[in-house]
């Protein structure tokens, strides 16, 4: 079936009004639940999270709302009197804003916002097509969940064709069960019931079709093509991975903005695009690396995120098959985030889901600079808290862990390294801990190799 260009182009125009795609901040208000599988302190965290989303979105969060619940509401994720909190804040704001616009008065000198009216609420979960429907309902302003917010990230990050390709067939899939609450256009009738009092125009009478369902073969053929041109796209990485010749592979693994692209910078002398915002890198980036006489191949890999998208998984296949194929994962963690513990566990239970979780691999502690604490008093009796353990208790209790591992394990763990890539402390003991292990890969993997040139004095 031959599908019209031109209506595909419109839908997928009027796709893209569902993000956040203007270049002017929008404020938003952010939406989050205390359960008791998440208490408070975690649900500020994820809130936390969530803002710094919306601030690489290009939004400014104004206020936050929380709610004790046992779970979410299937109709409307929060209570009905929660609701009406956050309608009511909404209406203040833009009476607020109506009102500093009538009265001609100046943007504030103090460096303050002006009044501006809310322009969307942030939901921390993934929410249904009837949770978003009956939500704008009451609210009447743009509704986006988390997994909304991460697409747009990575629609406004992609940079090349494969990376444009990934996440525009993560949209569709994302926006095909939500198509009816999209556009309000789609269940009118595109036949009739027959002549006399049947609907329909001449020559459209019969049982008809709803726009819904013609709309939505249309995306059902667009993810389609995306999927043929990923494959090509696979195909064609797969041929460039089998023409690297025989070298070891190193992939850069960790959660999003831990600093994985300041450490290929430093390491491989490269220009990978690096910032203080979440998912910087999205296309994977490879370089050789030569330490001392051993060349293998480094590889920036896109950060991972707590709640991440199956969608953006399942679209990112080729992307994170550079994970799979590497021989060493180097596992870089922010010590200086305060629960990098839990990052830790997202990032390996993702490797888990990727089949990579029996790889080798280098834990590398980054950020030590920006590390904090406070003492904790002497007359406190309480179990000291991240926030009371210094940065060198902290290598202490990490270095017995990583002992307690080799002895239980047949392979060749290394101890957590401690480093800040970006003042460049203890790079050298990266360099000769990566050195090593690369090496020992490198003899089994290819023990008749002609790589490892001699070092002349």
């Amino acid at each position: 079936m031959i599908y019209s260009s031109l209506k595909i182009c419109t839908f997928v125009a009027n796709m893209k009004e569902f993000v956040i795609s203007e270049a002017k901040a929008e404020t938003a208000v952010l939406v989050g639940l205390i359960t008791q599988q998440q208490d408070e302190a975690k649900t500020k965290e994820y809130l936390d999270e969530l803002e710094f989303l919306a601030d690489t979105a290009g939004a400014v969060t104004v206020k936050r709302f929380t709610q004790k619940v046992q779970g979410p509401s299937q109709v409307t994720y929060v209570g009905k009197g929660k609701l009406d909190e956050i309608k009511q804040y909404i209406k203040q704001q833009e009476d607020a804003y109506d009102e500093w616009r009538d009265s001609g008065s100046p943007e504030p000198a103090d460096g303050t916002m002006a009044p501006q009216p809310v322009g969307m609420v942030i939901f921390d979960d993934e929410l249904s097509a009837k949770q978003i429907r009956n939500i704008e309902q009451e609210l009447k302003v743009k509704i986006l969940d988390r997994t909304s917010l991460i697409l747009d990230i990575f629609a406004m990050r992609a940079q090349t064709a494969e990376a444009k390709t990934q996440v525009e067939l993560a949209q569709y899939r994302y926006m095909l069960p939500r198509l009816q609450r999209l556009w309000t256009h789609l269940e009118r009738q595109g036949g009739g019931s027959g002549s006399g009092g049947g609907k329909g125009s001449v020559g459209l009478r019969g049982p008809g079709e709803t726009q819904l369902e013609m709309d939505r073969r249309i995306i059902l053929h667009r993810i389609t093509l995306l999927k043929q041109r990923l494959q090509e796209i696979d195909q064609q990485k797969t041929t460039q991975r089998k023409n690297r010749g025989r070298l070891i592979r190193v992939a850069l693994v960790g959660y999003t903005n831990v600093g994985k692209s300041t450490m290929m910078n430093l390491l491989s002398k490269s220009d990978v695009f690096a910032e203080n915002k979440l998912f910087a890198t999205l296309d994977t980036t490879v370089r050789k690396m030569v330490i001392d006489n051993l060349p293998f191949l480094l590889a920036d890999t896109v950060g991972f995120i707590r709640k991440l998208p199956t969608d953006l998984v399942d679209s990112f296949k080729s992307t994170l098959d550079e994970v799979r194929e590497a021989d060493l994962l180097v596992h870089v963690v922010d010590i200086s985030h305060p629960d990098f513990e839990e990052q830790i566990s997202v990032v390996e239970k993702t490797l888990a889901d990727l089949g990579c979780a029996d790889k080798p691999s280098l834990l590398v502690f980054n950020k030590i600079d920006a590390y904090t604490w406070t003492p904790q008093d002497e007359d406190d009796l309480t179990e000291p808290t991240r926030e009371n353990i210094s940065l060198d208790e902290l290598k202490r209790t990490w270095m017995a862990k990583s002992k307690e591992l080799r002895a239980k394990s047949d392979e060749f763990p290394v101890a957590p390294l401690f480093i800040s890539a970006k003042q460049k402390e203890n790079i050298d003991e990266l360099r000769d801990v990566l050195y090593k292990k690369v090496r020992e890969l490198h003899v089994q993997k290819y023990p008749y190799n002609d790589f490892l040139y001699q070092i002349e004095d």
